[in-house]
């Protein structure tokens, strides 16, 4: 009989907490939304999963050695992680928690070097996590292959949607002083480094959003990818309000006039331009250009096909795994079950809604001051939500003239909305060092 109780008390059922059960749930939401409703499957599935790993009692996927060691409840273990973490006087597992968590590097190296000693091990995802993100190695190379994917033609033969892709970042820096007037009126508890990571939401950029938050928030990471993949999946039932609502019907029938060809030449250049001028005057954001330029620089130059099919399909793919895997470690109960979450989840809705509407508005103020117009509706594709947005434009602008094909137009703003996501990650990423020292 105590074997079998003994049995039970080890199982998952017996040891699921109400908030495990919870992030199970959500888990099974988001494989839902991905299989059933077709929302960004390619990265929603293994996050889903991942979410449904990190939360499974018992078998601590998502925890480092030491962490496992706290929850193993072992007093000896405890007593002698509690003296590593200077907190002797700690009476519990949370304070300990609390305790490993706002260590130093150097401590909390300590703790799971002691802890591996002890014969506790890192979970599976935890281990994903380090590789993946917390080397900043998988949306790096994620960005390559995106780069390999894109073609600056639209934009090159069309450069004043540059401005449409600027103005749609407004969306971020607008969500940053949204997250920091949340914790001035005492609403919720943003650092500045937090406000940075969650306005990068509304750069409508997974990898992006990714890449900042392991930098300067990696606690509100699960969150941040989420609402970051949730929202880019919705971007067919946010935008299309938005740009009704400020556009006339006039305006959307605009008819945009073909585009010039683009040489081989030029789009040789363009990516090393664009990396040596950026990179000069903003060097935070070269990691993310300068591999997003790479890839591009394979695609364009007809010498390394191998690379660049290499880039766009297999790396990528097996990469998009493992990212999702690591982005759903995050999702365990403990880190996701906060009200910072429902504020991420609200303020990320306001980014993509602003960006949304600073694009169709600066494409209005371009065609108040040249001759040559502009349909508005393209301006909504400046979030780098690629290419989705773009076929959003293309749709409402189908529905207003049936003549009117503004796919190719929507990828300028397109393009130059993945460029500006970068560059505003650099901005964020400077900004936080210099103000946090």
């Amino acid at each position: 009989m105590d074997n079998l109780l003994n049995l039970w008390q080890s199982s998952g059922a017996y040891q699921m907490a109400p908030g495990q059960f919870v992030m199970i749930l959500v888990g099974l939401v988001l494989l839902f939304l991905a299989i059933r409703k077709n929302f960004e499957p390619l990265l929603l599935v293994p996050i889903g999963f991942g979410g449904i790993l990190a939360n499974i009692p018992g078998a601590d996927l998502a925890l480092s050695a030491a962490e496992t060691a706290l929850a193993s409840g072992d007093a000896t273990v405890l007593a002698q992680l509690a003296q590593i973490l200077g907190v002797e006087g700690a009476d519990s597992v949370y304070a300990l928690k609390e305790a490993l968590a706002n260590a130093s590097a150097a401590v909390q190296t300590q703790a799971t070097q002691y802890a591996l000693d002890a014969g506790f091990n890192n979970g599976m995802l935890y281990n994903f996590y380090n590789v993946a993100i917390a080397s900043g190695v998988a949306p790096l190379v994620i960005f390559m292959g995106v780069g390999a994917m894109t073609d600056f033609g639209p934009l090159l033969a069309n450069p004043r949607t540059l401005f449409l892709g600027a103005a749609a970042q407004f969306g971020i820096f607008a969500t940053v002083l949204g997250a920091v007037g949340l914790s001035v009126a005492g609403i919720m508890d943003f650092s500045i480094a937090d406000a940075a990571a969650i306005g990068i939401i509304g750069g409508a950029d997974g990898p992006t959003a990714i890449y900042v938050s392991s930098l300067l928030a990696p606690d509100l990471l699960g969150a941040i990818a989420v609402a970051a993949y949730s929202y880019m999946a919705l971007v067919p039932l946010i935008q299309p309000p938005i740009m009704r609502a400020l556009t006339t019907p006039e305006e959307r029938k605009i008819e945009m006039v073909q585009l010039r060809h683009v040489s081989k030449r030029e789009k040789i250049t363009f990516p090393l331009l664009l990396l040596i001028l950026v990179a000069l005057f903003l060097p935070d954001a070269a990691p993310l250009l300068g591999m997003f330029c790479f890839g591009n620089l394979m695609r364009e130059c007809g010498v390394v096909a191998r690379l660049s099919d290499t880039a766009q399909n297999a790396l990528i793919n097996i990469t998009t795994i493992f990212l999702g895997l690591s982005v759903g470690s995050k999702l365990a109960a403990d880190k996701f079950l906060d009200p910072k979450t429902l504020g991420i989840l609200a303020l990320g809705i306001v980014a993509f809604a602003i960006g949304t509407a600073a694009g169709v508005l600066m494409a209005k103020l371009l065609n108040a001051v040249s001759k040559q117009k502009i349909n508005p509706l393209i301006g909504s594709a400046g979030v780098s939500a690629v290419p989705m947005a773009a076929r959003v434009s293309n749709k409402i602008g189908l529905e207003a003239n049936p003549h009117n094909f503004l796919l190719m137009h929507a990828m300028g703003p397109n393009v130059a909305g993945v460029i500006g996501s970068a560059v505003a990650a650099g901005v964020m990423i400077t900004m936080v060092r210099t103000m946090t020292g």
